[in-house]
């Protein structure tokens, strides 16, 4: 059994990180390279901090991880060093394990029983665990390609190669059916590809996944975008069933603000796709931030993805604004009560090595340099509140100051609103929700018929834990309506939220 006061015995400790010199003069991943041995160890010791406690929240799809993952029973297998198992139990509930140990903010930590009190020390180092299980699994030959020993006959289309498309496409190609990925862009991974930098989870960690899923006989198609070099009408004709996993990249803008029409200012995924290619060896960026003084507007994980980007392109000044209130150090129980995803200041590594972050401001005016270009941003203290007529959100400023801070290129990072407007929809016959997003039945359907949809399309835009989840669980239902019934896992109901105070 787990050793019940580990955590008492043990303090929780993050891997190391490179030096910012180092970090910022390459676009490798911010850890340390530790030697396995050495890495093993230390990871055994944070796994030990495990208590298995009677009711794991750290795996309850409502406030912990929606996969399900056996955390309690492969922390204990870590610590004793049994990484064989504890990899068996790690990959029976999650495709990609080295994605979400690199990429998932955790909502297992948070639903730790170690996060109720800061007395604790914090909650077990689950993500960084599951991470050295998995670089473990393939160090140690534990990955192989599992290959199906009977052909259904029937064949699927999986459109969209992100992690919900990625993880459909596994489980079915593993349950026998013939599978097609269908990419439009030139390489494949989606978001992971394109959207995710360098320095947060290396495209080799990609490539090596994907090599696996050929060799298990999924199929992959790139630079086709379906509806157009290859006709709904063909696509139906051609295949059993239909998984959607499009995600959600059509990036919010705000145009009212004075100025945006200048030159010089970008959604921030105009600046980090081609960022992201340039990485690859695709050529320079056309939104290169080398030699100007970057504002970023928005706090959440794209905005830091720019914001580590652009230092490292060579930016003179980094500044990302956000305009609600620095948030606290650590948890508020009457705002977000254990075990919920708890609102608190989450600095990532690349608000370590450059820049700073602004709170509580907005931008009045982008400023133009005379030429039809950004030379600056005018920003004012701000304060969101909710109109007691409409209940609509509204930024109100706090006074009539105004500061104004060079910038060269701006950054917009301030969410995603939902499934592009496509010609594959219209061929399928299928409109979006009010929320931009792909609606389905209980069985994961969409309204036209033998077409499914999973992942940020289904979602919006969301975690990558959500997405494996909802390609897994699609896989089932698929799977289903193929044969008529499924042994494959569904973790997720169609409907399935994630535990909050509302």
């Amino acid at each position: 059994m787990a050793d019940p006061t580990g955590f008492l015995k043990h303090e929780r400790q993050e891997p190391k990180k490179k030096s910012y010199e180092e970090r910022l003069s390459s676009w490798g991943e911010v850890y340390a390279d530790v030697p396995p041995d050495e890495r093993n160890e230390q990871v055994r010791t944070q796994a030990s901090r495990c208590m298995d406690c009677g009711i794991p929240f750290c795996h309850s799809g409502g406030s912990g991880c929606p996969l399900g993952n056996l955390i309690p029973e492969w922390n204990d297998l870590v610590r004793r060093g049994d990484w064989a198992a504890a990899s068996d139990r790690l990959h029976a509930t999650n495709n990609f394990p080295e994605f979400t140990g690199k990429l998932c903010p955790a909502p297992c930590e948070a639903g730790c029983v170690l996060s109720i009190s800061p007395l604790s020390g914090g909650p077990v180092a689950i993500k960084r665990v599951e991470e050295t299980i998995a670089a473990q699994s393939w160090e140690a030959g534990y990955v192989q390609p599992q290959v199906a020993e009977v052909s259904s006959g029937r064949k699927v289309a999986v459109v969209g190669s992100g992690p919900a498309g990625l993880a459909a496409a596994q489980q079915l190609t593993r349950a026998g059916h013939e599978v097609t990925v269908f990419e439009r862009d030139d390489r494949l991974g989606g978001l992971l590809r394109y959207g995710i930098p360098e320095f947060k989870m290396e495209k080799k960690v990609l490539d090596r996944r994907l090599s696996q899923l050929r060799k298990e006989g999924t199929k992959f198609v790139t630079g086709c975008e379906v509806g157009v070099d290859l006709s709904v009408e063909d696509l139906r004709a051609q295949y059993d069933a239909v998984v959607l996993a499009v995600g959600a990249l059509r990036g919010r803008d705000d145009r009212t603000t004075p100025g945006r029409s200048l030159d010089g200012i970008h959604l921030a995924m105009e600046h980090l796709v081609p960022a992201n290619k340039s990485v690859e060896g695709d050529g320079p960026s056309p939104v290169d931030a080398n030699g100007k003084h970057v504002v970023i507007i928005g706090g959440g994980d794209t905005g830091a993805d720019s914001y580590g980007t652009a230092t490292r392109q060579g930016a003179l000044s980094v500044t990302q604004l956000d305009q609600y209130p620095t948030p606290p150090q650590t948890r508020d129980d009457e705002r977000s009560p254990w075990p919920t995803w708890p609102y608190i200041l989450r600095t990532y590594p690349a608000h370590e090595e450059s820049g700073e972050r602004k709170f509580a401001v907005a931008v009045r005016r982008f400023v133009d340099d005379g030429d039809g270009h950004v030379k600056a941003v005018e920003l004012q203290e701000v304060r969101v509140q909710k109109d007691p007529e409409t209940g609509r959100r509204e930024v109100v400023p706090v006074n009539g100051e105004v500061e104004t801070l060079p910038a060269d290129l701006v950054l917009l990072a301030i969410g995603f609103e939902g499934v592009e407007e496509m010609p594959l929809l219209e061929g399928l016959d299928l409109t979006l929700t009010r929320r931009g997003t792909l609606s389905c039945g209980s069985d994961w359907q969409t309204e036209s018929p033998g077409v499914f949809v999973c992942g940020d399309a289904h979602r919006g835009a969301s975690l990558v834990v959500w997405a494996i989840a909802e390609g897994r669980s699609v896989a089932a239902a698929v799977d289903t309506y193929l044969t008529g019934a499924s042994d494959l896992p569904s973790p997720v109901h169609p409907t399935a939220l994630p535990l909050a105070v509302v």
